[in-house]
């Protein structure tokens, strides 16, 4: 298959224009990915890797090869230092930060967030000076009289829970394990609980807890949020056990649940 290509002009000033043309590109599998992980790298789906590998499971092999982007496009972009991110459906200040290797609170200072509410389409500098939104947030200084009581609310109960905390709320948790009956041991994002039994795995709504977060859940301790199931479904989680005894014990409770930024 095709690598990725870059054309650029010989000369071009800082803020000059790059002409960029963009292919099929390939990624050789190392020990340890997922396909969660490579897709959070290119910045695509995880639907999107299988279908352009024609992928059936979410099983991948290290040395294996993989499209990572199967559009050609050409674009054209200005050069410069300053650099903004469009916030798609389903990120989070979190997410976003691990993405540019930087702190949930270096992004809300210099994009002057009071909350960490965000919607699609509002653009945030990732460098260190402030951007505009391009859709309506609580943040905004023509918010009604509404808007900013609830802003204050929101902002309050994110520094009562400190800064390491992205998100906190009461979740209904139930336990699992990795030999159920028609289960793989394999979660939705590539984890291998047989192989690795230690590894503390909750499996969450990827609408309510981003796939591949931190998460502090009480009672059980800082576990990945690296799998989905069937039935959990907004405030609900299900809490990874090595053994069906330790699974049938910890029955249904109702847990405080953490989302952590490092």
């Amino acid at each position: 298959m095709k690598k990725t290509v870059f054309s650029v002009a010989a000369t071009v000033a800082l803020t000059g224009v790059l002409a960029t043309t963009v292919s099929a590109e390939e990624y050789k599998i190392n020990k340890g990915d997922t396909l969660w992980s490579i897709s959070q790298k290119y910045d695509v789906s995880v639907s999107d890797l299988k279908s352009w590998n024609d992928l059936n499971s979410n099983l991948i092999y290290p040395s294996q090869s993989l499209t990572v982007n199967n559009e050609t496009a050409t674009t054209t972009t200005k050069s410069s230092n300053n650099s903004t991110y469009t916030v798609k459906s389903g990120d989070t200040l979190y997410a976003i930060s691990q993405k540019f290797n930087i702190t949930v609170d270096q992004l809300m200072a210099w994009n002057n967030l009071s909350s960490t509410l965000i919607h699609p389409g509002d653009q945030f500098k990732v460098d260190g000076q402030a951007a505009k939104t391009s859709a309506p947030s609580s943040n905004s200084s023509s918010s009604n009289s509404s808007s900013n009581t609830s802003t204050a609310t929101q902002t309050s109960t994110t520094q009562d829970t400190g800064n390491d905390v992205v998100k906190e709320f009461t979740a209904e948790a139930t336990a699992y394990t990795a030999n159920c009956t028609g289960c793989s041991g394999v979660t939705a994002t590539g984890i291998d609980l047989n192989a690795n039994p230690d590894q503390k795995v909750i499996a969450v709504d990827p609408n309510v807890i981003p796939l591949g977060s931190k998460v502090h859940v009480e009672g059980y301790g800082v576990a990945i949020a690296g799998d989905t199931g069937g039935a959990i479904n907004g405030n609900r989680i299900d809490v990874f056990m090595p053994n069906r005894e330790d699974a049938l014990n910890f029955g249904r409770k109702s847990v405080k649940v953490q989302v952590l930024a490092d």
